[in-house]
C-alpha cells in the first residue's frame, strides 16, 4: 500500500503543466479518526486482516468478511477502525484521506460511510 501510494505521489510530481487532471491533493499524515482511536494501540503479534477493497467489489462482503476476519483474529470493537482502512487501496485510500481530520468518530459512521 506505501508503495502504491508513493509511486501516485512520485507521478504527481512528474506530471507537465500541459496535462489536463489536476494533482490528487494527498495529506501528508491525515488524522481522520477522533483522538481516542488515534491512541488505541494494536499489539504487534495480532493477525491482521488480510483482504482489499479498491472500490470494485462488494462493499457489504467487504465489511462481513473483515467483520469476520477480526472475530476469529480476536480483535477489540476499537481495534476496527484503524484495521479497516488497512484494507483499502487505490480510490478507495484517496477517498478515506480526502476525509475531513477527525471526522471518524465510530465504527457504524465510519462503515456508513464506506457503503455510499
Amino acid at each position: 500500500m506505501n508503495e502504491e501510494l508513493r509511486g501516485d505521489l512520485q507521478r504527481i510530481g512528474e506530471r507537465t503543466t500541459d496535462e489536463q487532471s489536476p494533482p490528487i491533493p494527498v495529506k501528508a499524515h491525515p488524522m481522520l479518526f477522533s483522538q481516542a482511536i488515534m491512541n488505541v494501540v494494536i499489539p504487534t503479534n495480532f493477525m491482521i486482516p488480510k483482504i482489499t477493497f479498491t472500490g470494485i467489489e462488494d462493499p457489504e462482503a467487504h465489511i462481513t468478511t473483515f467483520h469476520t476476519q477480526m472475530m476469529i483474529s480476536g480483535g477489540t470493537d476499537v481495534m476496527h477502525y484503524k484495521l479497516f482502512m488497512g484494507t483499502f487501496s487505490s480510490t478507495m485510500l484517496n477517498w478515506f484521506i480526502s476525509l475531513p481530520d477527525g471526522h471518524i468518530t465510530s465504527f457504524d459512521q465510519f462503515s456508513t460511510l464506506f457503503r455510499e
